[in-house]
């Protein structure tokens, strides 16, 4: 196995003995990490609970408290141990456990199957970093519908060096499971990363039930050709889906028992879900038919070693600041009103678009029924130059990426809904004029 450490050389062992095709998906660096059990760790971990332990590298106060600045300890309602040191490169243990409580709650169909561990990350973001990490080399592609969102680019191809493969994302005004399918069964190669992010950013759009099960289908069609396939669930935006006949459910749970070729890896996190952009928490979650206790671990010993490689661990306050609120008794009701909010103001897009008939005439609107956006595909106009005028002369802000104008309904006030449409179709009228 190259001249990897030997904690690596174990954990590899340990996949390799009860399933080799996860060690075939892992990437040259996937298969050299490890989470380090000794040295340092390992000294520190062997003095916890002694009279006297000088092993760890924060500092204390004379009690033993985390030392503190009080100006600083005086703005947190959270004892000084749970926001002050360090969190364990997993993720906190009381954390961790409630999330994958919260999975099964949020999926049922998920009942009876195992699932790994969620290992904590410094948000989507670290969380999709972590995965390329660990399962992308610079020969790999990563197929993915081709509305996706930008920092996919950074994230995968610059930092890692894997390229981008794309299809179009739909067709006949549903999500285009035959092009996934041409990409997927089109390639040679022996492992294929593919990415899946329901509700999707840039379109808003999430798989009915029936695009699900084919999507499944296609992907153990894959598997059972002899590929090797890791599945990257972008799971950003979960919960916020609006209509009836859309899944409510996480594509992970399709997926995390469908084949012993196709792991299914889950990126989630409490930005969207939580609404707390700023606190930085996400969670690497694994799923792969007969899955077992000791490959898991093993998957998430890599997770947390490339964490610990990168940037040591997430934020310990931001992981108490959660924890204290999935046990608050109102958690749920002030969830459902803030989903409720976004959930009008996505009913609101849809009654301006269908009482405007007019705006056909330069631009129609891609599919979209879930999640913070949706895309306007420009007719007979240049959408870069429909920006520039919202700017200059609409004090109005959209985005241009991939030839459509993205709209942010999640961020725009329901009275100025109405507004922020008829801005862009006087816009239009300038650009083409």
């Amino acid at each position: 196995m190259g001249n990897f450490n030997p904690q690596a050389v174990e954990l590899n062992e340990n996949i390799q003995r009860d399933n080799a095709n996860i060690l075939n998906m892992l990437s040259v660096r996937g298969k050299g990490i490890f989470f380090p059990k000794k040295g340092i760790l390992g000294q520190s971990a062997d003095a916890k609970g002694k009279e006297i332990n000088a092993t760890i590298g924060i500092a204390l106060e004379e009690d033993g408290s985390p030392l503190r600045l009080g100006c600083i300890d005086d703005l947190i309602d959270v004892e000084p141990a749970a926001a002050f040191p360090y969190a364990p490169s997993f993720g906190r243990p009381d954390l961790r456990s409630n999330w994958k409580a919260m999975i099964y709650e949020k999926n049922p169909s998920l009942q009876g199957t195992e699932i790994s561990s969620p290992v904590v990350t410094c948000a989507l973001t670290h969380g999709l970093s972590m995965s390329g990490y660990l399962f992308g080399d610079e020969s790999d592609q990563l197929i993915t519908p081709d509305l996706y969102w930008g920092n996919y680019r950074l994230i995968f191809t610059n930092t890692y060096g894997i390229g981008i493969e794309t299809y179009e994302t739909f067709e006949g005004g549903g999500f285009n499971v035959a092009g996934l399918r041409e990409a997927l069964l089109g390639s040679t190669a022996k492992k294929c990363l593919v990415s899946l992010n329901f509700p999707n950013n840039p379109t808003g759009y999430t798989p009915t039930v029936s695009e699900v099960a084919k999507i499944r289908d296609v992907l153990v069609e894959a598997a059972d050709s002899g590929r090797d396939i890791v599945v990257l669930i972008d799971d950003a935006y979960f919960g916020l889906v609006y209509e009836e006949g859309i899944t409510r459910e996480s594509i992970f749970a399709a997926l995390a028992n469908a084949h012993e070729r196709l792991l299914a890896v889950k990126i989630d996190g409490a930005t969207k879900e939580d609404y707390v952009w700023g606190f930085r928490v996400g969670y690497l979650t694994y799923g792969i038919k007969g899955g077992s206790k000791s490959v898991y671990e093993a998957l998430e010993a890599k997770t947390a070693g490339a964490i610990r490689g990168t940037i040591s661990n997430s934020s310990n306050l931001s992981q108490s600041l959660l924890n204290a609120a999935y046990k608050d008794e109102n958690y749920n009701q002030q969830k459902q009103e803030k989903y409720l909010t976004l959930q009008l103001r996505y009913t609101k897009v849809k009654e301006i678009l269908s009482t405007h008939p007019e705006y056909e005439e330069y631009f129609t609107d891609l599919p979209f029924n879930s999640g913070y956006f949706m895309c306007l595909k420009p007719v007979a106009v240049d959408p870069e130059k429909v920006r520039q005028i919202l700017l200059s002369d609409y004090s109005t802000g959209i985005i241009v990426a991939s030839g459509v104008m993205r709209l942010a309904y999640s961020s725009t006030p329901f009275d100025l809904l109405e507004k922020l449409f008829d801005n862009i179709f006087q816009a239009c009228q300038k650009a083409k004029a």
